[in-house]
């Protein structure tokens, strides 16, 4: 029986390669594309898929947060984050939103076929590039110490509204882009300004592009999103 698999990927040729490689044989069926987290999200809700792929860097809702709020919603549902990114604050990021692997694009479609192959099986996977990175850190006693971090205060709606904050989003156009209301994003900006102990936006620009919460998203995701 074929594995059910939703595409999430801004670059249709990027989805284009990945259906051509999974429809050589018959273990996995497409059953769903989208080029943003929110309409992944919409679609994870509607078709509930055993798989998704899911990239990081995408306008608006970004691959973390999309991930977060699939599985907020199907719980059943595993995600394979495939990236461009290999640093361990997007692995760690990623693992913690809930995906079970993370692959890089550089990868052979032989890596990324195996990784799919365990997740559905219900296991877990990593490229082996960043795992080595990762055990090297681990090795070295410094994983907790980097990870520390004023942000981990935050929930994970929280910093999606920081991310666009850094980003230049006004309250209006976040809530538009979330679907919240303004003062829902004016309480969740006073809120972050209480627990990160900031007294305006520059302060949560500061503390997001310190933290390298905003390289998830391409240089052209504002006239996108």
């Amino acid at each position: 029986m074929a594995f059910d698999i939703v595409l999430v990927d801004d670059h249709k040729l990027v989805r284009d390669g990945v259906k051509g490689i999974l429809e050589r044989g018959s273990e996995f069926r497409v059953v769903g594309e989208a080029d943003n987290g929110a309409d992944a999200v919409q679609i994870c809700k509607r078709d509930a898929p055993d798989l998704v792929l899911m990239d990081i860097g995408l306008p608006g809702m970004n691959g973390i947060e999309a991930t977060t709020e699939i599985l907020r919603h199907c719980p059943n549902i595993k995600v394979v984050i495939l990236s461009m990114y290999d640093d361990e604050n997007s692995v760690v990021s990623a693992i913690r939103s809930g995906a079970r692997a993370f692959v890089l694009k550089k990868a052979s479609s032989n890596e990324l076929l195996d990784a799919l192959r365990t997740v559905a099986k219900g296991g877990s996977y990593l490229s082996s590039q960043v795992s080595d990175r990762l055990l090297a850190r681990i090795q070295r006693g410094d994983l907790e110490t980097h990870d520390k971090s004023p942000l981990e205060s935050l929930s994970p709606r929280e910093l999606q509204v920081l991310r666009l904050v850094a980003e230049g989003k006004t309250s209006k156009e976040i809530a538009v882009l979330l679907d919240l209301g303004l003062q829902t994003v004016r309480s969740y900006r006073k809120t972050m300004m209480k627990k990160l102990g900031v007294n305006n936006v520059a302060g949560l620009t500061q503390l997001a592009l310190a933290a390298g919460i905003t390289h998830w998203n391409k240089p052209d995701a504002n006239s996108m999103g």
